[in-house]
């Protein structure tokens, strides 16, 4: 199979079910947040020692294929087609397990803390933040004129970008790298 096609030359592509759209069009433009969301997580697992960490390492690539599933079903929300991955309502709340076992470990946050840290560190902040904007994006669709207002794929994103801040506090902590508190500035 080629991996070009040139069908897409026109600025229009496909999407699940064979409806063609603009390349612009808020569908793919949640997908794209999506798909770079996905490489984002690629990226984290790439720092991680997989000896030291075999479970986080295990858990991303979990996240990774949800976010294919949730990506399939997002492409074919102008069409019925049986094409899509299933997205069952326990997905958040495992999200949300992994949150509470993180979590647990971790001191009291007291105040805001920047985006830093170790290199994977920051990836993690990185990946937050580019999930708050796949959750924006799948909201925005979710209110246009589509057939599914993706109840539990928004939860999932909302979950997602809060075990992706409480790893980035984790990964940290294990690399022994203090967290830097935000430092309100104050004009008199």
């Amino acid at each position: 199979m080629k991996i070009y096609t040139k069908t897409g030359d026109d600025g229009n592509t496909g999407l699940l079910g064979g409806v063609k759209v603009s390349k612009s069009h808020l569908a793919v433009e949640t997908c794209g947040t999506i798909d770079e969301l996905n490489s984002v997580m690629g990226v984290i697992g790439s720092l991680l020692d997989p000896a030291a960490d075999t479970a986080l390492i295990g858990q991303l690539r979990q996240i990774q294929n949800d976010l294919f599933d949730l990506g399939s079903r997002v492409a074919a929300c102008l069409s019925a087609t049986n094409r899509v991955a299933d997205f069952g309502p326990h997905k958040p709340d495992e999200l949300e397990s992994l949150i509470d076992q993180y979590d647990a470990d971790l001191p009291a946050l007291t105040a805001f803390i920047l985006p830093s840290g170790s290199t994977a560190g920051c990836q993690l902040h990185l990946a937050r933040s580019v999930c708050r904007r796949a959750e924006r994006r799948l909201v925005e669709l979710s209110q246009s004129a589509v057939a599914s207002d993706f109840p539990t794929e928004r939860i999932y994103l909302n979950r997602l970008s809060d075990l992706l801040f409480v790893l980035s506090r984790v990964v940290n902590r294990d690399a022994g790298i203090a967290e830097t508190l935000w430092q309100v500035t104050r004009e008199d």
